[in-house]
């Protein structure tokens, strides 16, 4: 079998431009991906940007117009969604509320046939994966939201699927108990050990939970890597600015810093500041500024900076010793920005 549970090769899809009538736009625009077996990946990106759309083909719900999506290896064709070795589980739940939680977890079992007598143990092995165990005579009004999204989960993962899609599971829960479900979905993808292909635009999420991301932005993937790899080392503008906050630093700003006015980021937390005219040691990265505005968020304050050569950069401090009130006081503060020159990361321009 090969190492690869999902590839998309070359794949193009294109829909009909409704402001244009008989014209065509590509949603997916030549992307080429390789997603191994076993892998927690997650698809990234704004709205628009053609994660769903990739997600969907994987599933078999829409056809590429050109290209090639395989699932271990073997090409999906115009194989229709039941019969790829994949279940989707998507954002609404979509559980039938007539039916008990047994009987939800049981129904695509019972639509493709599998014996009475092995639906029951199926059915108990689904729950006792999402930590339901007992939960088969309720019904969906009596969960909570966090329990209906493990429902929706066990009875995707009853069909033993080698591949499994999310389409934006967590996105109409509340932020607690999502980053709750981030937690549990990653350690229930370890322990059933197979693969997860992961929607989201919430780059917090698909940092938190993914082996690998790949970072979608007008049709096309514009990087794929790591969780650090895409923090610490964008490829581009976009994912620098996509994936956490970034200062895009150019022309004359860029060379009073660098000696060249070649684009790179620097990451707001990488930046210290210092009083105007401190000395800074060798090899550092400095330039001058103006403290223009602050936001106190706790655990940490955001500061604005009117840079002394143009333009702005941001930066973001704990509050290991400051207060609130301290915070306040900074604004017109005349500071030096310091950082070490080995954080600063060229990038491509995107489009």
């Amino acid at each position: 079998m090969t190492e690869f549970a999902v590839e998309l090769r070359d794949v193009v899809k294109e829909f009909a431009d409704p402001g244009k009538a008989g014209e065509l736009v590509a949603a997916v625009n030549h992307v080429t991906l390789q997603i191994k077996d076993g892998e927690f990946f997650s698809l990234l990106g704004p709205s628009g940007c053609g994660k769903t759309t990739s997600l969907r083909m994987i599933a078999g719900f829409e056809l590429p117009t050109s290209g090639e999506v395989l699932i271990h290896g073997q090409s999906m064709g115009k194989t229709p969604p039941y019969q790829r070795p994949v279940n989707t589980v998507f954002q609404n739940y979509a559980l039938f509320p007539h039916m008990t939680i047994g009987e939800n977890v049981a129904f695509g079992l019972q639509m493709k046939g599998v014996p009475k007598a092995e639906i029951e143990p199926r059915v108990k092995e689904a729950l006792e994966m999402v930590r339901l165990p007992g939960y088969e005579k309720r019904k969906p009004r009596q969960l909570s939201g966090g329990q209906q999204q493990r429902v929706a989960l066990a009875r995707a993962l009853v069909n033993r699927p080698e591949v499994l899609l999310l389409d934006e599971p967590l996105g109409a829960l509340d932020l607690k108990l999502r980053k709750e479900m981030q937690l549990e979905l990653k350690t229930l993808q370890r322990e059933v050990g197979i693969t997860f292909i992961y929607v989201t635009h919430d780059q917090e999420e698909a940092l938190t939970m993914s082996d690998r991301i790949a970072v979608f932005n007008a049709g096309r993937i514009e990087q794929v890597g790591t969780p650090a790899d895409i923090y610490e080392y964008p490829a581009t503008e976009f994912v620098a600015g996509f994936v956490g906050v970034s200062n895009l630093i150019r022309g004359e700003a860029a060379r009073q810093i660098t000696g060249t006015a070649a684009d790179f980021t620097i990451r707001p937390e990488k930046i210290s500041l210092q009083e105007a005219g401190a000395p800074v040691a060798d090899g550092r990265c400095t330039i001058g500024g103006t403290i223009h505005d602050v936001v106190y968020l706790g655990a940490h304050t955001r500061y604005l900076i009117d840079l002394d050569g143009g333009g702005e950069l941001v930066v973001v401090q704990q509050n290991l010793e400051t207060t609130s009130m301290d915070v306040r006081a900074a604004r017109g503060r005349k500071v030096q920005l310091v950082w070490e020159r080995g954080h600063n990361r060229l990038v491509a321009r995107s489009g």
